[in-house]
């Protein structure tokens, strides 16, 4: 059976669908919050041609029928003749017109929705003017987030009137709001404080990611953790977690600094004269490059053979060139052949700190010669080869 969908008559169905498309886009709230004189808007209709009267008249009929200016009483429908001498002239639905935006909200029967986004405009004139500009250009993403605007308001408020030291997050005095607030609604409230701040109030140089970083709050420090190997104690202790920006200087008598990233390997490393071992859990090694003092000590790097552990020596190696590193080499990556392991992720950045035996190794996980995506962990390498390696550095 043919219907008027078949044959491609546009239905009020579809004249609804097409204006919410742009209503969803938010077309129709920014011309409403910008001031824009409303433009009538006006959609042709596909309907029947005049040989459909005879060919198919109960569907012709119907079609007409679903047009009836009772049953849509916010389009204006304008009509055009159709037919001839067959079958006679009939009016048909040619374009309908809103010719308001009162008709378009209730047609859409968002009129309520309409209401509260120019509450939320209103109020944003009175408390946070340099918003409004921001929220006529983009006025779904504030009705999405509809019931957490106020809080997100007050915060924005909140930080742009403190002018007091620099705080933590946790700091942040605003009524319903803490820090899972903030971090749930971390990427919005970036691009709304991006708005309101002035520039000097944005450090542009942190990622847009790093929210703390970005609008001058205080960050949760970073900790390194060592031991001392030479039999002395620092106030009663052998071990330590120290915060990194209060590591200014080395312990007493220290000479030679260790890295290792297996915690048990720290844990058990030998003990040595004038040294300590710090723990540098992968990448956060990265946080040695504010110990300036390093550059006076003996600097030695262990790290896993596989990239990734290269990887982190030359970025140790970039903040301190005269680290060494001790048993990354190719001879005992063979002499474990045993113990290898599959590297998840491998990387193969070109690294340009290495020496030329490390840089054979890196070259051959790179490229596959031992096998695909090799990798020896460090705790996985005989514990004698460390006490004779560190012989040899004494």
């Amino acid at each position: 059976m043919t219907t008027q969908h078949d044959v491609g008559w546009t239905t009020p169905q579809a004249v609804i669908e097409r204006l919410r498309k742009r209503w969803n886009m938010g077309t129709y709230l920014t011309q409403l919050a910008d001031g824009s004189p409303w433009e009538p808007v006006e959609i042709s209709l596909r309907g029947p041609k005049a040989g459909d009267i005879t060919r198919q008249y109960d569907h012709v009929l119907a079609w007409t029928e679903s047009w009836a200016p009772t049953a849509h009483p916010h389009l204006h429908i304008e009509y055009r003749r159709l037919g001839g001498r067959l079958a006679g002239v009939n009016n048909v639905p040619a374009r309908v017109r809103i010719d308001d935006r009162d008709h378009l909200w209730r047609l859409l029967g968002v009129s309520p929705t309409v209401a509260r986004y120019q509450s939320l405009l209103t109020s944003a004139r009175d408390v946070l003017p340099d918003l409004v500009e921001w929220m006529t250009g983009h006025p779904m993403q504030v009705l999405q987030r509809e019931g957490d605007w106020a809080r997100l308001q007050s915060t924005i408020r909140w930080i742009l009137d403190y002018h007091g030291p620099t705080v933590y997050l946790r700091q942040l005095d605003v009524p319903g709001v803490d820090t899972k607030f903030i971090e749930r609604h971390r990427a919005i409230l970036t691009t709304l404080l991006e708005q309101c701040l002035p520039e000097d109030r944005i450090n542009t140089e942190a990622a847009r990611t790093d929210f703390a970083a970005r609008f001058r709050f205080l960050r949760k420090p970073a900790y390194l953790r060592f031991r001392l190997l030479d039999g002395e104690a620092l106030a009663g202790f052998r071990e330590l977690a120290v915060r990194a920006d209060e590591f200014t200087a080395p312990p007493p008598g220290i000479t030679t600094v260790y890295v290792v990233e297996n915690e048990t390997t720290y844990l058990a490393f030998p003990d040595q004269p004038h040294s300590i071992v710090i723990h540098g859990a992968g990448y956060a090694v990265t946080q040695l490059s504010a110990l300036n003092w390093l550059h006076d000590t003996r600097l030695v790097y262990w790290g896993d053979l596989d990239t990734h552990g290269f990887t982190i020596l030359d970025r140790l190696r970039r903040a301190f060139p005269h680290a060494q590193s001790i048993l990354m080499n190719r001879g005992v990556l063979l002499e474990h052949r045993g113990q290898w392991v599959t590297e998840d992720a491998p990387t193969h950045r070109p690294l340009g700190t290495l020496t030329p035996d490390e840089a054979d190794v890196y070259d051959g996980l790179v490229d596959g010669e031992f096998g695909p995506n090799v990798r020896l962990e460090q705790e996985r390498v005989r514990f004698h080869l460390l006490e004779d390696a560190l012989k040899e550095l004494r």
